[in-house]
């Protein structure tokens, strides 16, 4: 009988030994998780946390940088209109027109504003100054088959009180198009096509209020010059221009001078509204009026 009692003993404290091997594994597993949810959690605050320092949860959008104009103010001196500096958050697209009142007719040009913001605004400053205004296209390059106008003073010495950088300049010839075999000087890879209005340069990199309007195919100017704009109607006012020829300082006949004949400018005014206007030869045009441009 002892036997027996002590046999069932035996099998009791197993079976109770077993309930508390599994209780401690159950508890050893449980404080495993425990361990782990609060690392997760740890981890998730500390990653929230940097997150929200660096403004990961704020609302405001990231200001986007715009171009801006640099204009850098010139001494006074010989030559240089005080006018002030034009805005340096000029718009960056969109046309604008250019319209060169003069003694003989109207000359118009449309400006790209995305190719040359800053060289446009610039132009519209100084229109809107009245810096153009009652002067004349002072220099004739046959050469460079150029007409320039933009002196306040008629001379290249004439600006404004700013200068900015060049924009905008072309990367690649138009074309590989033979020169006229009578002009020993023109270049077959011309970067400026017929029309073309480009801002003169004052400096190396530095362009002032004076511009050039291309009247001839296969002009030989580097590619240093900023183009605003083409012309849309008045090329034959410049190429009647240029057929009279320039003469120097003595009035004898010159490559590069004072235009024989004078083309005097009134006015000029830059506008958006666009005149589709098809550029020709002879400068003849049908205007049709749109609605004004959007900047």
């Amino acid at each position: 009988m002892a036997s027996k009692s002590n046999r069932a003993r035996r099998l009791e404290r197993a079976r109770a030994e077993r309930r508390m091997a599994r209780l401690a594994a159950q508890q050893r597993r449980r404080r495993r998780i425990q361990a782990a949810i609060g690392g997760s959690l740890a981890l998730l605050a500390i990653v929230l946390g940097t997150t929200w320092a660096l403004g990961g949860f704020s609302h405001k959008s990231t200001p986007v940088s715009l171009p801006v104009c640099n204009w850098t103010p010139r001494d006074p001196g010989d030559g240089i209109e005080v006018v002030g500096l034009p805005p340096t958050d000029a718009p960056t697209t969109g046309v604008r027109v250019l319209t060169m009142t003069t003694d003989h007719g109207d000359i118009k040009a449309v400006l790209d504003v995305a190719n040359a913001h800053c060289g446009v605004a610039s132009v519209q400053w100084l229109a809107d100054k009245s810096f153009y205004d009652n002067t004349v296209c002072h220099k004739l390059d046959t050469t460079d088959r150029v007409l320039t106008c933009g002196s306040k003073t008629g001379t290249d010495a004439s600006s404004p009180d700013y200068q900015f950088p060049t924009e905008g300049l072309p990367r690649a010839p138009l074309s590989s198009a033979s020169p006229a075999p009578t002009d020993a000087t023109a270049d077959a890879n011309s970067y400026y096509a017929k029309g073309s209005v480009l801002l003169a340069n004052i400096d190396a990199n530095a362009v002032g209020s004076q511009f050039m309007i291309v009247y001839d195919d296969n002009t030989p100017l580097a590619a240093n010059y900023t183009q605003i704009g083409t012309i849309s109607a008045g090329l034959d006012i410049v190429q009647q221009i240029a057929a009279g020829g320039a003469v120097d300082a003595n009035g004898a006949a010159a490559a590069v001078g004072k235009p024989n004949q004078t083309l005097a400018v009134t006015r000029v005014a830059v506008t958006d509204q666009l005149d589709l206007a098809t550029p020709t030869d002879t400068g003849t045009t049908a205007a049709t009026p749109t609605s004004s441009a959007t900047s």
